[in-house]
């Protein structure tokens, strides 16, 4: 079987729904950004030379609809013979897409793809616009369609994750964002243009303007944290400042063969190794990454993660602090060295994860990939591992390997 290489990767900043950069931006002009950004950063390699773009979404629909891979092939320049579409596996459907197309080309079936990643969650609402679930089943199992803050109050109350703990994670998340944010650390970032509406003169004009940083990180403390009201249940623990912000955003991977990788003379990043799916609970989706990190690192054949701490770093998406902390128990990663703010060996969510950073949805796992891909790069870590919890009861790994 042939080997897959990620070559570039790239994402959008990650704004806050409603209230941020790209409240009224469409997810098209997002994806636009982030997939011309990818492009301008692999010299050599031409539009003309993409076979297929695939898209990860969570809710496929309104602005975000219409086979979004294809007609954003089609805005962005690209020649009618690249192709395009959409995955849903809703929190890791740009991790989804980014896989599906490098075993495209571990299989033989392609040489030059684009995996990606987009929400909206500004313009389509989480659930979408007429979520419709099935009555019948809905009365006989209705933890499929959960909400996603009662499953993280369950992992909370089941394994004994106390609001001390999510409040000190939370706070972490920040600290680590906000200090590579000020270094300058987020280099995958490219510029976006956003657009706003202002009136003038009585008419409102559209005007457009660029976006370069993430603007959800804030700076927090633990008396703050303390005084957030529980966000899903009247004696609950989790809060808006312990969980992840609702986000808009858009990220990209460009996925090659190793042939096509010599034959534009590039440089790769890493060497995609294996991607798995676990399933859990509805109920308590969030622990899904307890399950999936465990079983990619078992497939790529290197026993466990605390065999690789040494050589690893992880992106684990922090949904939840509840969820984060209980995956992060489960794998043996739950200690202040390795995730801490204060800690120089932290190999978890080193520069912060979703509570900070934000959790785009659809958009996340190619979001988790290109932070993943500029960490291993300045490090020098061989391998890199993302994983999230998946609504209705999964979890979603992948393993790289870092080229010399």
């Amino acid at each position: 079987m042939r080997e897959a290489y990620i070559v570039q990767a790239v994402r959008t900043p990650g704004c806050r729904r409603g209230r941020g950069a790209f409240a009224t931006t469409r997810p098209e002009d997002l994806l636009t950004s982030a997939l011309n950004g990818l492009m301008e950063r692999t010299p050599g390699v031409e539009k003309k030379d993409v076979e297929d773009i695939l898209v990860g979404c969570a809710f496929p629909e309104a602005e975000q609809g219409l086979n979004l891979g294809r007609v954003i092939a089609q805005i962005t320049g690209f020649p009618d013979e690249t192709c395009g579409a959409v995955v849903n596996r809703f929190c890791a459907s740009g991790l989804e897409a980014i896989s599906l197309q490098a075993m495209r080309i571990m299989a033989g079936m392609c040489d030059v793809a684009i995996g990606a990643g987009c929400e909206s969650m500004s313009i389509v609402p989480m659930g979408g616009n007429l979520p419709r679930p099935h009555p019948e089943q809905a009365m006989k199992n209705p933890d499929v369609y959960c909400s996603m803050g009662i499953t993280a109050e369950n992992v909370a109350n089941r394994y004994k994750v106390t609001r001390q703990m999510q409040d000190d994670f939370a706070f972490g998340s920040q600290a680590k964002a906000a200090s590579a944010q000020k270094a300058g650390k987020f280099t995958e970032i490219v510029p976006t243009t956003a657009y706003r509406f202002v009136e003038k003169g009585g008419i409102m004009t559209k005007e457009a303007f660029l976006q370069d940083f993430d603007d959800g990180v804030r700076p927090t403390t633990m008396e703050g944290l303390a005084k957030l009201k529980p966000a899903f249940a009247a004696m609950g623990s989790v809060t808006a400042g312990n969980s992840s912000q609702t986000t808009d955003g858009a990220a990209a991977s460009l996925v090659m063969s190793g042939d096509a990788v010599k034959k534009f003379g590039l440089k790769p990043i890493a060497k995609f190794k294996a991607y798995v799916v676990a399933g859990c609970r509805a109920d308590e989706m969030g622990v899904g990454p307890a399950y999936a990190i465990p079983k990619v690192i078992k497939v790529a054949g290197l026993g466990t993660a605390l065999d690789i701490v040494k050589d690893a770093i992880f992106e684990v998406n922090e949904a939840f602090a509840s969820q984060a902390i209980y995956s992060l128990q489960q794998i043996g990663l739950f200690d202040p060295k390795y995730y801490s703010h204060e800690s120089d060996e932290r190999i978890v969510n080193v520069n912060g994860g979703a509570i900070a950073l934000g959790h785009p949805l659809g958009c996340t796992g190619a979001k988790l990939c290109s932070q993943l891909m500029t960490e291993m790069k300045a490090r020098g870590k061989k391998y890199g591992v993302e994983s999230m919890c998946i609504g209705g009861g999964m979890g979603a790994a992948a393993l790289f390997e870092l080229c010399d």
